[in-house]
């Protein structure tokens, strides 16, 4: 895939307008956002993410491999954000955020996401053009990621955690919000308010999703500008998602599972890859073992998609039997409330 350094530069460049864009039209100014305001720039967003890798797919040089390479990436990272975002809503219920400054401190998040995951594009591209090793690591990685995803989520409350109790005992921290600021002066003594500790709070989130993330993508495809473009257009509209999908988060009880069992296959994928090209002297003898097979991009795409359709589904009929059940359970406690106070 040939990427000139002008594609690079526009491909930023417009990114970056789009983010500008967001925070004068939409941020700025602390608000709520309504349900069909933010059902609008979701499917904008979601619509100019599919029209994208079908551009990919009719550049002549790209081509539909790619294309597919893309959709997959783009895939795996919207569900990943998706996760991330149940993360922030955790964080800005422990902090008790105010819901018209909500908007600003997802702007922010999302922001730190966008850069930390470049930087993690940036190494993790350099790793694999210098050390075809670098996909045995990335592998193992993804398996204890897939490992702590599926028998670790939600176990601890990011706002209260060892890292934001660190913070905490090192700067002077008010009690209150005051408006969107993040420090404030009080009797001449400088100190931050509860804003900036969310603000640190969930870039150290994005730091941890930053080393989920990247080594999942590049388990699907080598190519720097599809992971960066498959994270950027994951992560455009994701403010706008948070307010749309707010109570549906919750209802997505196997979203972690689903997730982890992405984040195994890519493993498995990526560990694969590193013995089909291997050049470690101990393995093999330093030669590739060309029997053990590469899994295809169309079924990639394919388990993702059906992994993240099944987790939803069930994760939607289990939050509904619940809701049933409790129905039926608060009825007989009434009927048995109400047959007591007859007798």
């Amino acid at each position: 895939m040939d990427i000139t350094p002008l594609v690079w530069i526009i491909t930023i460049a417009v990114t970056i307008a789009f983010f500008v864009y967001e925070f004068f039209a939409h941020v700025r100014t602390p608000h709520e956002p309504t349900i069909a305001e933010s059902a609008r720039w979701s499917a904008f967003y979601i619509g100019l993410a599919l029209i994208f890798g079908v551009v990919i797919g009719f550049v002549p040089g790209w081509g539909w491999v790619f294309a597919g390479e893309y959709f997959a990436g783009y895939l795996t990272e919207k569900a990943l954000s998706i996760d991330n975002l149940f993360v922030f809503l955790i964080i800005m219920t422990g902090f008790a955020v105010p819901k018209k400054y909500q908007q600003k401190v997802l702007m922010i998040g999302i922001v730190i996401a966008l850069i930390m995951r470049g930087a993690f594009i940036a190494i993790g591209a350099a790793l694999i053009d210098n050390f075809s090793w670098i996909f045995y690591i990335f592998g193992a990685l993804l398996l204890f990621l897939a490992y702590r995803q599926a028998f670790s989520h939600g176990d601890s409350d990011p706002a209260n955690g060892k890292f934001m109790r660190f913070v905490r005992r090192h700067l002077p921290v008010t009690d209150e919000y005051n408006g969107d600021k993040l420090t404030v002066k009080k009797d001449g003594k400088r100190f931050v308010t509860p804003m900036l500790l969310v603000i640190i709070a969930i870039g150290f989130i994005d730091l941890v999703f930053a080393v989920d993330s990247i080594p999942a993508i590049y388990g699907l495809t080598n190519e720097a500008y599809i992971v960066f473009t498959a994270n950027a257009f994951a992560l455009m509209g994701l403010r706008q998602l948070f307010f749309l999908i707010g109570g549906l988060l919750e209802r997505l009880v196997y979203l972690a599972q689903g997730l982890a069992v992405i984040l195994a296959f890519i493993g498995v994928k990526l560990v694969f890859h590193a013995l089909h090209v291997n050049e470690l002297p101990f393995i093999n003898g330093g030669e590739p073992l060309l029997w053990v097979p590469e899994i295809p991009i169309w079924f990639s795409l394919l388990f993702i998609a059906a992994t993240v359709a099944v987790a939803t589904v069930a994760s939607l009929a289990k939050t509904r039997g619940d809701k049933a059940k409790n129905d039926r359970e608060q009825v007989q406690g009434e009927e048995i409330t109400t047959a007591t106070d007859a007798d």
